[in-house]
């Protein structure tokens, strides 16, 4: 069959413009991928500044919160983030488009300073699927040279505990990797319990609400997330008496106080150390409470029944409906029953009054600043201690004008130069031999002598 002149001009032009779209997709996917490392130089900014500290556990779960990223993906996000800060080559390639981030994600895995250049070149000359296997080829290879070293790992392992001068205690350990690994889960888990440092009594409102928006230091949090975990083990039944009430935390606490933080009185632990009022009162909000009355002379007249703040049935119903903390960007699945209104105010203990929070977000209403409230038509509103509201989603930025455009002119303000073929990979279609590529580039690979 002949086909006319015509025919074959139309064809061409069709050819053409698929062309043309195909250069768009790619100069726009580079344009993209330079954005995404601008991007990471801004996570990794805030995350370094604990931007994300003013309430939430997490650079993470503030990320998944605020643009509305899954979780795994944001921890994932702030992960390459911080590797690229000792990784200057791939964190170009990545600013100027060269590479996309699939692959910077994979390399990042394995990459070091030392190995970075040549994990570049894999990153420029094939796909990310190629990518991707000689990562894993690399990382069975880091793993051989690995299992060599875990026996002395487990020989060197230990825990050395003293009393110091002052009557603190002081550990010093090596770990495992995999009891250190375990050790650090548990610390991650428990740091929703973590607390601002004690605020002056003396300090102004204002002053205290400023010092709580700074957390204490990474140490000072693992030291009590540490003391937690040790709580809680005796509490699962470690210890063969009976630890839901041998170890129990008992505190005292005045009822004038309870109420009002500002009024005089006690609020102490049972060892005879100060706590402060809003702290009695986080504890007193889903705990067991016994009602003492003393005379003017301090004699105790009458001891009431120990009685649970919330029944078992109206916990259930306040877990059922809320299914974990409320808190917004939270979502841990278990949590402590808090009154919106607090009881020892007045405050009745009913389904329409609690609200289950986290440790770390029940510490954050308490004693941090942090508002909730609820509205007549039964949702939640939470306020920051500036007194702005915390929406559950936040709205999403609007965009003016054409997208592309505005890359395109921020990053030709920044000096790149972008293009069709700036992301193209130095890859012809021949087979990958991965044994081949390893053998090659990674430094401890074993070469057959020749």
């Amino acid at each position: 069959m002949e086909t006319s002149a015509s025919e074959n001009v139309c064809r061409l032009e069709r050819i053409a413009e698929l062309d043309r779209l195909g250069d768009e997709i790619a100069m726009l996917s580079a344009h993209v991928e330079a954005a995404t490392g601008r991007l990471l130089d801004l996570i990794r900014e805030f995350d370094a500044r604990r931007g994300w500290g003013n309430g939430f556990r997490s650079c993470a779960h503030w990320l998944s919160w605020r643009v509305g990223l899954d979780l795994g993906a944001a921890r994932e996000r702030v992960r390459v983030a911080r590797a690229l800060v000792d990784l200057p080559l791939l964190k170009a390639a990545l600013a100027h488009g060269e590479l996309s981030y699939a692959k910077v994600r994979a390399l990042t895995r394995v990459a070091t300073p030392k190995t970075e250049s040549a994990l570049l070149g894999v990153g420029r000359a094939g796909t990310a699927a190629h990518v991707e296997k000689i990562v894993r080829g690399w990382r069975w290879v880091d793993r051989r040279a690995e299992r060599r070293d875990t026996a002395l790992q487990h020989e060197r392992r230990g825990l050395h505990i003293h009393h110091g001068d002052d009557g603190t205690v002081v550990l010093r350990g090596r770990l495992t990797p995999e009891m250190g690994a375990l050790l650090l889960k548990a610390l991650e888990s428990a740091t929703e319990t973590l607390y601002q440092q004690k605020r002056r009594e003396e300090a102004a409102a204002a002053r205290a609400v400023d010092r709580a928006m700074t957390p204490p230091p990474l140490a000072q949090q693992r030291a009590d997330a540490l003391a937690l975990l040790a709580e809680t083990a005796l509490h699962q039944g470690l210890d063969p008496g009976h630890p839901g009430e041998h170890y129990q935390v008992v505190v005292h606490v005045d009822a004038l106080v309870l109420a009002d933080p500002e009024q005089p009185g006690q609020s102490v632990l049972e060892s005879g150390t100060r706590v402060s009022a809003e702290t009695s009162q986080r504890l007193a909000c889903d705990a067991s409470r016994v009602v003492m009355r003393e005379d003017a002379d301090g004699r105790i007249t009458e001891i009431g029944a120990r009685t649970r703040t919330i029944p078992p049935a109206l916990r259930r119903a306040l877990q059922h409906r809320d299914r974990g903390c409320r808190f917004p960007g939270c979502g841990v699945a278990f949590g402590q029953g808090h009154h919106v209104w607090h009881w020892a105010r007045g405050g009745p203990t009913t389904l329409s009054n609690l609200v289950i929070l986290c440790r770390r977000h029940h510490r954050a209403v308490h004693e941090e600043g942090y508002q909730v409230e609820r509205n007549p038509d039964g949702t939640l509103r939470f306020r920051r201690p500036d007194g702005h509201p915390l929406p559950d989603v936040p709205a999403t930025p609007t965009l003016l004008g054409d997208p592309l455009e505005a890359l395109r002119q921020d990053h030709e303000a920044a000096g790149l130069q972008i293009h069709r073929k700036t992301a193209i990979p130095r890859w012809y279609g021949e087979r990958l031999d991965v044994g081949w590529a390893i053998d090659v580039l990674h430094p401890l690979a074993v070469r057959p002598l020749t």
